[in-house]
């Protein structure tokens, strides 16, 4: 299967890359403090282990995110949305990836799911994506499929914060 879009590895230099046509996402939530938070989101990101804690189905070539793996995400048990993984970061303080939609996928575009902290040790994620409808159904939604993205985003970094709590340093 061959990517949908051309601006593939976009949001690798930029988070807020939109190329013409398509519609931003960039949604950035605090997650905690101190390097085990980093290390637990960043693990929890890189492994699919926050997908799978959103409720979404996870079917990849691997167990980790590294490019060219392909990954197919179903929801509700009805949507298959295949796409690849166009680029990784496991830095000391960032990680993260992003994939790029494949043929058969609703949308098209790419979307992007990174870890970072900052010099004052604050955790964040960052769900950052540019997309546009593919298939009917995406483009009838209209303004209701974005609305969804960004509540989907906003989740993930519910979901990162609860799955994190452990490794919170308790003073």
């Amino acid at each position: 299967m061959s990517f949908t879009y051309e601006a593939v590895g976009a949001t690798r230099e930029n988070l807020a890359a939109c190329p013409p046509g398509f519609h931003p996402l960039h949604v950035r939530t605090r997650i905690g403090e101190g390097e085990e938070v980093f290390d637990r989101a960043a693990e929890a990101v890189l492994t699919w282990e926050l997908h799978r804690a959103l409720g979404v189905g996870i079917d990849a070539d691997a167990d980790r995110a590294a490019p060219g793996v392909d990954v197919t995400v179903t929801l509700a048990g009805l949507i298959k949305a295949p796409c690849r993984i166009v680029w990784t970061a496991e830095e000391s303080r960032r990680a993260g990836w992003a994939y790029g939609t494949l043929t058969g996928h609703p949308e098209c575009g790419e979307e992007a799911f990174l870890v970072t902290r900052t010099g004052d040790g604050t955790v964040w994620l960052t769900v950052a994506a540019f997309s546009k409808a593919a298939k009917w159904y995406t483009r009838a939604g209209g303004a209701a499929t974005r609305g969804l993205q960004h509540a989907y985003a906003r989740r993930c970094g519910a979901v990162l914060r609860r799955l994190c709590a452990d490794a919170e340093p308790e003073f």
